[in-house]
Order: structure tokens, then C-alpha cells, then sequence
């Protein structure tokens, strides 16, 4: 990273063309994206064709492993009686509300852990401390304090959430090279200026990573945040499912939770892209 000018800064050389290769840059780039679709997608499929022969193999009963055709009627089954966009919507939106906060508490307290050595020494034992807590052990505490309404479920979601955030932020801070800081400081640059030009874009790659970890952490306090007497929501169905005996259903629901976090991670993925390629 250099400290010039925005408007000087020369624009970076475009990557260069193989011999003989003659496709448009928009080609490649469609070309290299459908190769990566088909990789990612061979071990999802080789995972249903496993799960399919086990299914059927005698080995387990249907009530034990249903077949993932079965698994496709329940999702036809919830879709029919007008429940599954329910419990979809009201955990995305525990799961985004509770990132939310707890990552923005993290960003927050990370930087100020990681650019202040006192505020470091006195508070980074005790966070870490608390780092290590179940998830399920909060759930008696915030059904104590909060009640059984939403706020829990998001607060549990936000604790999840903070930890990631938090302890990659502060880390990337308290490890920033000292000598890019200090050309930072010949070139004027201090306080607000110093943090913003020179620390931030130094440790976006980590924030960024801590961000979609922090986002991958809310969906697994989820579950836990929906034993808070829910009725409704992606972690209330697995539970409700087991207890019915419906293994289809509770399948179901664990293919859910893990399409629609690995959705809101891409998404969350291509802004760290952008913003990478904005501070690069």
C-alpha cells in the first residue's frame, strides 16, 4: 500500500493474455466461474448419491434415515401448508439483527483492545475468558434476565457473533507493522487519518474474515437462541421435528441451515471482494 494521491496512483496493469488465447476477458471469467460451480457442486452431489444408497441399502430404517426423496415431499409438505417461508424469514431475521449488533460491538471494542495496550492488559484476559462459554450456557441466564420474547434469541445470536469479530480485529490491530505506521506518520498522517488511511486498510483482509466467521457463528447459536421457547424458526423445527419423530423433516432443516448460511456467506463474500479490491 502506497500514500499518494488517489487521482495519481496509476491504474493497475490488466493480467495478461495467454499466447493463442484469444477469448474476450468476460469469457474467462464466465469460463473460470462455471469450473468452480461444477467443483463446488461435485461433493454435494456425491454426498446425496451416498446418502441414497445408505437410504436404501436396509442397513436403517426410514424412521432412522429417510431417503432424500422423502426429505424433497417434507419441503414440498411445509411449502403446501404456508410454513416454511415462516420459519425461514424469522431465523434470517434473528440470525441478521443478531450479527448486526454483536459484530458492531465487536469492530468497536476490537479496535479499541487492539490499538490501546492498557485497554488491552485490562480487558482481553476477561473476553477471552468469556470467550470460551457453551453457547447453551447462556441460555438459562438470558431467559432470567430477558424473558422468552425475541430479545434473547438475539442477544444470544449477537454473543456468537462478537467473539469472531472481536478477537480478529483486536489481533490484526496489536500486530500492524510498526514501520508502516510510522511511514504513515511521515506522511502526515495521525489520529483519525492514521487509523482510517493506513491501520484499516493493513488489517480489512482479517476484519473481513472475522466478519463472515462472526456470521457463521450466529447460525450455530441459532439453534441454541431458538430453544428459548420458540415457536417458529429453522432451530424450533429440528427440535419440534425429533420430538414428532419426523427424521424427514429434521433432515430438512439441517439442509436449510447449512444452504441458507452458506448463501449469506457468499453474499457476505463477494462485498469483502469489493472492499479487498477498493483498499488493494
Amino acid at each position: 500500500m502506497t500514500l499518494t494521491d488517489p487521482d495519481t496512483t496509476a491504474p493497475a496493469p490488466s493480467s495478461p493474455r495467454a499466447p493463442g488465447d484469444s477469448t474476450p476477458r468476460w469469457g474467462r471469467r464466465v469460463r473460470g466461474a462455471a469450473g468452480a460451480i461444477v467443483l463446488g457442486a461435485l461433493v454435494p452431489v456425491l454426498f446425496v448419491l451416498v446418502w441414497q444408497m445408505l437410504a436404501t441399502s436396509g442397513e436403517f430404517s426410514p424412521s432412522q434415515l429417510p431417503t432424500p426423496g422423502a426429505v424433497l415431499a417434507a419441503l414440498v409438505e411445509l411449502v403446501t401448508r404456508g410454513e416454511l417461508w415462516q420459519h425461514i424469514a424469522i431465523s434470517t431475521q434473528r440470525v441478521l439483527l443478531g450479527f448486526a449488533a454483536g459484530a458492531g460491538f465487536g469492530l468497536v471494542l476490537g479496535g479499541v483492545v487492539g490499538l490501546s495496550r492498557p485497554v488491552r492488559a485490562l480487558l482481553a484476559p476477561s473476553i477471552q475468558a468469556l470467550r470460551a462459554v457453551p453457547s447453551l450456557a447462556w441460555v438459562p441466564l438470558l431467559l432470567l434476565w430477558l424473558g422468552i420474547g425475541e430479545t434473547p434469541k438475539i442477544v444470544l445470536v449477537a454473543i456468537g457473533a462478537f467473539f469472531p469479530v472481536y478477537t480478529t480485529v483486536s489481533a490484526a490491530l496489536a500486530h500492524v507493522d510498526r514501520h508502516l505506521v510510522e511511514v504513515g506518520r511521515a506522511y502526515g498522517r495521525s489520529g483519525v487519518r492514521l487509523f482510517l488511511q493506513v491501520q484499516l486498510p493493513a488489517i480489512a483482509p482479517a476484519a473481513l474474515s472475522g466478519l463472515r466467521l462472526g456470521l457463521a457463528q450466529g447460525w450455530l447459536f441459532l439453534v441454541a437462541a431458538e430453544l428459548i421457547a420458540s415457536s417458529i424458526g429453522l432451530g424450533f423445527l429440528l427440535i419440534d421435528s425429533q420430538n414428532t419423530g419426523r427424521t424427514d423433516i429434521l433432515l430438512l432443516a439441517i439442509v436449510l441451515l447449512a444452504v441458507i448460511g452458506k448463501v449469506t456467506d457468499g453474499l457476505l463474500g463477494l462485498t469483502e471482494r469489493r472492499l479487498l479490491r477498493r483498499w488493494s
